[in-house]
C-alpha cells in the first residue's frame, strides 16, 4: 500500500515529460533541427520553409517526423479504442514499445550512422513514432495539466488560475513540475548530445522503461463525485402544488365502498291461530 501511495500516475507522466525534453533536445541539435514531441514546432518550421526565400530550413525532417508522429498516435488510439479509463496492460505494453523503439533508435547512430540526410530523416520518424504513442497513451491516463509533450496549455493554465489571474491557484504545483521537468530534460538531452546523441536517447528509453514498470503500482487518480444540487424554490414548489391537487382529487372522488344497509327492524305480527 504504501509503494503505491509512493507511484502515482502524475508522477510516471512528469517523468515522460521528463524523457520528452531529452528527445526533443536530441532532434533539434541533431537530427536538423526536427522536433520529435512538439509537433507545434515542426509546423511553423514546415510554414516558414514554404515560402523560399533561402530560410535554409529543413523541410524533409519535419514532414517525416509529422506523419510518423500521428501514425503512432493512430495506432494507440486503436488500440485503446476499447480500454478501461486509467492504467492497464494495453498502457504497459505501448509504453513499452515506445521504450523498445527509443532503444533501438539510440543503436542506430552506432550501426548506420547519422551523416546523411536520409538516417537523419530516420531517426527523427522513429523518435517522433514513439512520441506520438506516448503522447496518445498520456491522453488515455488523462492526468490533467500533463500530456507529456507539450506544456504550451500548461503554461497557459499556470499563469491565468495564479494571482494575477484567476487567483485559484488550483495545480499549480504539478504545473509547474512540467514546465521545470521538460526543461530539465532538453538540458540533460544537450549535455548527453556533446557526447554522443545515442546515449541521450537511450536515457529516454531508460525512463519510459521505467515508467513501463512501474505503471501497475501506480495509485489511480481519483476524482471528486459532482455534489447532488439541492433544489431549487421552483421545483419546492411544483412538489407542493401536485401534493396539494392529489389531495384535492382524493377529496372530490366519490366513494365507491357499498353504502351499508340500514337495520332491518324486528317484525311484530303475531302468528295466526
Amino acid at each position: 500500500m504504501n509503494a503505491r501511495r509512493r507511484v502515482t500516475q502524475p508522477g510516471l507522466m512528469l517523468a515522460l515529460t521528463f524523457a520528452t525534453g531529452v528527445v526533443d533536445a536530441v532532434g533539434y541539435l541533431r537530427l536538423d533541427q526536427v522536433f520529435a514531441g512538439n509537433m507545434t514546432g515542426n509546423v511553423v518550421i514546415l510554414g516558414m520553409a514554404a515560402t523560399g526565400g533561402g530560410t535554409g530550413l529543413p523541410v524533409l525532417g519535419p514532414v517525416v517526423a509529422l506523419a510518423s508522429f500521428l501514425a503512432g498516435a493512430a495506432t494507440t488510439g486503436r488500440v485503446l479504442r476499447t480500454a478501461a479509463p486509467g492504467w492497464s496492460s494495453r498502457c504497459a505494453a505501448l509504453l513499452g514499445g515506445v521504450g523498445l523503439i527509443l532503444t533501438a533508435t539510440a543503436l542506430g547512430p552506432a550501426v548506420v550512422g547519422a551523416d546523411t540526410s536520409g538516417a537523419r530523416a530516420g531517426m527523427a520518424s522513429s523518435l517522433a513514432l514513439a512520441m506520438g504513442a506516448q503522447a496518445a497513451t498520456a491522453r488515455h491516463l488523462a492526468v490533467k495539466d500533463v500530456t507529456t509533450v507539450v506544456v504550451t496549455s500548461t503554461l497557459t493554465g499556470l499563469a491565468a488560475d495564479s494571482r494575477l489571474g484567476t487567483a485559484r491557484g488550483r495545480g499549480a504545483l504539478r504545473r509547474t513540475a512540467a514546465v521545470a521537468l521538460i526543461v530539465a530534460g532538453a538540458a540533460a538531452g544537450a549535455l548527453l548530445c556533446q557526447v554522443h546523441e545515442g546515449l541521450a536517447v537511450a536515457a529516454a528509453a531508460c525512463v519510459v522503461l521505467a515508467v513501463t514498470a512501474l505503471g501497475s503500482r501506480a495509485a489511480p487518480t481519483t476524482t471528486e463525485a459532482p455534489a447532488t444540487a439541492p433544489p431549487t424554490a421552483s421545483a419546492a414548489a411544483l412538489s407542493t402544488a401536485s401534493a396539494a391537487a392529489l389531495s384535492t382529487a382524493s377529496a372530490a372522488a366519490p366513494s365507491t365502498a357499498p353504502a351499508a344497509a340500514p337495520p332491518t327492524a324486528p317484525s311484530t305480527a303475531l302468528p295466526r291461530p
